[in-house]
């Protein structure tokens, strides 16, 4: 990718807002940069006063986002202490977000990726898409605060401890994603579901989110998922757990 292009893409059609992450050659992978970028992206959108609705995608049809990046996280590329805004960071913007933000899934959607797209209030999926929560693979713990409300809690576990991969037509059955589009008609539904949310009252459809995420979040998970990694990121086995992952994925 040149140097000069973005990392993300802002298209806006009325009230609506699209970010799309664009490290195509990492797909999409999260690194400090790119972390950065699309927190303050949404951060912008956010506090627009014009804007009613948020949609979160990748460019192309191969993923959404493929989760952090190894090679800069296991150090091997790039300074891990030249961050502004961790991937952490950028969850905490998107949760705050007082807008609905949707997920068009279309690909790879692993790790802080998939993290990602359930932090979002909606998740639509292309039939190709593909999930993966490696957290308990690589020493981490990665949306067992969030998952539960939206595949309930033996479905969590099972997809959290086993770290398995699954596809487009498990996460609708699971309830993680509400519909499935083929790739080329991904977006177009994104678009028509974010413009119908955008016609309706932007004040009640802020405060029907308010209330809904106070009856199916925990502030006392989420803080106790953050604490779990602090204590677990860093120690000798996440960080060989997370070398061999890294030199398996991405041979280095």
């Amino acid at each position: 990718m040149s140097e000069t292009q973005p990392l993300v893409i802002e298209e806006r059609r009325g009230s609506v807002v699209c970010l799309a992450l664009n490290r195509p050659e990492r797909h999409h992978a999260l690194n400090n940069a790119l972390s950065d970028q699309l927190g303050d992206a949404i951060l912008r959108a956010s506090e627009d006063p014009e804007v009613a609705v948020l949609i979160l995608t990748g460019t192309g049809d191969k993923a959404f986002c493929a989760g952090g990046d190894m090679l800069e996280m296991s150090g091997v590329e790039g300074a891990q202490e030249a961050r502004s805004r961790s991937a952490g960071g950028l969850f905490g913007v998107l949760a705050k977000t007082p807008q609905p933000v949707i997920a068009a899934v279309n690909g790879y959607c692993f790790g802080g990726g998939a993290r990602l797209a359930i932090g979002c209030d909606i998740r639509i999926a292309s039939t190709t898409a593909s999930f993966r929560l490696p957290g308990s693979e690589y020493g981490l713990v990665v949306a067992a605060a969030s998952l539960p409300r939206l595949v309930g809690a033996a479905r969590a576990k099972e997809l959290i401890f086993t770290a398995r991969k699954f596809d487009a037509r498990e996460a609708f059955e699971y309830g993680l994603v509400t519909s499935l589009h083929e790739p080329q008609a991904l977006m177009d539904a994104a678009w028509s579901m974010a413009e119908t949310i955008a016609s309706m009252s932007r004040s009640a459809v802020q405060e029907a989110k308010r209330v809904i995420d106070v009856a199916t979040l925990s502030d006392e998970a989420r803080h106790m998922e953050d604490d779990a990694n602090r204590r677990l990121r860093g120690s000798p086995e996440q960080v060989e757990r997370f070398r061999d992952a890294t030199r398996r994925v991405t041979g280095r």
